[in-house]
């Protein structure tokens, strides 16, 4: 009984990492092959050496890089390209080297990010493009596409607020039926022409570039889109676990292998490359396209949603780390920690994913923007997990990473030459990322320096002076602060200057460590009579439940103070960075302290 539950465990696993991670990668059949021949003849050798490409790619940059080396790297069983950056950091010694990996992380976020606006743009758009195909909507006009799709990109992002868990749940099984739909309508082609698996050999693809040249090399920039969401895989493991989406890959990747191979021989067949997937199934069963049409659509949607969680779970990281200014945020669900909804992100999203709509109007003409941030954040993982294996001295995954490297190398080349035809779009999204995350980080660093903290042992001696007056109000009273060793200035102020204090007292920093979860008091010592120190610690990933905890660990305390800035400043820069902090709610809110303890005490800095 015991292992019947466990394979029933293990299928149910298997079925929601279908949903949960395999949208973006499982829905690029959609696209790749029509646009990869807007680039190349459809000859034999062509589509013999693209399917060799096709599979090769996703042999090495999926199952290798990510199946395989990533997800043998991890901390306490998460995975992302901050875990990436937190492991390779953690390793090396303080210097130029971490603040190069800290950068390349920075990076890797930004691009994953400018990937998520891109994703549900193309993969929504491709499939309403497949009305073209139904006799009734033969002639629908440009502008109704484009019309739907905005329509349907407007209902995805608003249904945002009310959290995914129930609707995810009918993810998994949705997509397996899609997965299902790809391998039988692949298949169906196969066996009209059976030697089209002659392209799993590499020689194919080898003669692919001989005869090609260099136009060749750059059909790799829409090869590359084959293997567009893989990075899901390790991003995910943490909510999911390795060994279902490891056993989940291996039943997608023989899915799409079948119909790629079956795209490929019905362009061989019929010499036809426009709209080759929805092509396929209507010629396999005209009675079954339309409702093939809707799974298409529900697959794409899921694709999205997939990519808009993931960005927020992103940001969301990025804030518990500092990266990112705070933000607004929502837990959708009780189950799920992956699932949660930052208003801000969610209005970005919208916006950016809308314009890329009404840009490039048409799906292939939008794949001229895709491709270039996935590269490139396939070859930042690849460089950090290369760097990461030859320090632990695991040579061989070092060695076999490096080869994987010098691939992933060879498509971020090839992928350049989109930047003029709209791969600008892409850059210009993750630079805007990208500057809001140096901005944030810059503001706060020369912000603390301004602060100027004074160390606890300073601040003891005045206090002792103060304390032992006898004038101090009865109760406990909670003081947050950036760290236990020193004291925030605003505490000063309340104490020294306006006669604050309480009977207890105690300073209490809440930091992040390089964790994903877990919540812990590390210290809680007394300093001096009535005056003590907490310091607590929680991962990037979790939510504490500060008054809860409080409760808990034994604080009874009758007020809560805390620091907030207002920056006056001359410069520019920091002009910018003084509306991100005034637009940004502090960082208290995030822990729904009762109002009626919360007193906020306000320092004007000019810089």
């Amino acid at each position: 009984m015991e292992t019947e539950s466990n394979k029933s465990g293990n299928f149910k696993n298997l079925i929601h990492a279908m949903g949960v991670v395999f949208g973006d990668i499982g829905t690029s059949p959609i696209y790749t092959l029509s646009i990869v021949f807007t680039l190349t003849l459809p000859t034999k050798e062509n589509i013999f050496g693209i399917l060799s490409l096709i599979f090769w790619t996703l042999i090495t940059l999926v199952t290798i890089q990510y199946a395989w080396l990533a997800m043998s790297l991890s901390i306490r069983g998460e995975g992302g390209i901050i875990v990436l950056k937190e492991i390779l950091t953690s390793l090396l010694k303080k210097g130029r080297k971490v603040g190069f990996v800290t950068f390349l992380g920075y990076i890797g976020v930004s691009l994953l990010i400018g990937d998520g606006v891109i994703t549900p743009a193309i993969s929504i758009l491709s499939a309403v493009e497949g009305l073209k195909l139904i006799p009734e909507f033969s002639n629908i006009s440009l502008t109704s596409i484009i019309l739907i799709t905005s329509i349907i990109t407007i209902l995805l992002f608003a249904i945002q607020h009310r959290g995914t868990d129930k609707v995810a749940a009918s993810f998994g099984p949705i997509m397996f039926l899609w997965f299902v739909s790809l391998f039988f309508s692949g298949f169906f082609y196969l066996i009209h022409i059976p030697d089209i698996f002659l392209a799993l050999s590499p020689y194919y693809a080898i003669e692919f570039f001989i005869h090609n040249g260099l136009p060749g090399f750059f059909v790799l920039s829409e090869v590359i889109l084959c293997a567009t969401g893989g990075e899901a895989l390790y991003a995910d493991m943490g909510h999911l676990g390795a060994k279902p989406i490891r056993h989940a890959w291996s039943i997608v990747f023989f899915a799409l292998i079948i119909n790629y191979f079956g795209q490929g021989a019905y362009i061989l067949e019929h010499n036809d490359t426009e709209q080759v997937l929805f092509k396929l199934v209507s010629s396999f069963s005209e009675v079954l396209y339309i409702p093939f049409l809707i799974l298409t659509l529900l697959a794409t949607i899921i694709a999205s949603q997939a990519m808009i969680s993931a960005v927020m779970s992103l940001v969301f990281q990025g804030i518990n780390i500092g990266i990112f200014p705070l933000m607004k945020i929502k837990f959708t669900s009780q189950k799920l920690r992956s699932q949660i909804y930052i208003p801000a992100v969610n209005k970005f999203l919208l916006f950016a994913v809308l314009l890329m709509i009404l840009v490039f109007k048409e799906s292939h003409n939008l794949a001229a923007a895709y491709g270039l941030a996935v590269t490139a954040t396939m070859f930042i993982s690849s460089v950090l997990i290369v760097t990461i294996f030859y320090i632990k001295k695991n040579y061989l995954k070092s060695f076999i990473g490096f080869v994987v490297l010098i691939v992933t190398g060879f498509y971020l080349v090839a992928v350049t030459h989109k930047i003029p035809y709209g791969g600008y779009w892409s850059i210009i999204i993750a630079s805007f990322v990208f500057g809001v995350m140096i901005l944030w980080i810059s503001g706060m660093t020369k912000l603390r320096r301004f602060l100027r903290a004074t160390s606890l042992e300073i601040f003891v001696e005045s206090f002792k002076q103060i304390y032992e007056t006898g004038n101090y109000i009865k109760g406990e009273a909670i003081f947050f602060t950036k760290n236990v060793t020193s004291v925030s200035p605003y505490i000063l102020h309340c104490m020294f200057r306006t006669g604050i204090i309480y009977e207890k007292n105690i300073l209490v920093s809440v930091e992040t460590f390089d964790k994903p979860y877990g919540v812990n008091l590390e210290s809680y010592e007394k300093v001096t009579e009535g005056l003590y120190t907490a310091r607590i610690m929680y991962g990037y990933m979790e939510s504490p439940d500060l008054p809860k905890l409080f409760k808990q660990w034994g604080f009874s305390e009758k007020a809560i103070f805390y620091g907030a800035e207002e920056i006056k400043t001359s410069k520019p820069f920091l002009k910018i960075f003084a509306i991100l902090k005034r637009l940004a709610p502090n960082w208290i809110s995030f822990f729904d302290f009762p109002y009626n303890k919360l007193h906020g005490v306000v320092t004007r800095i000019e810089i």
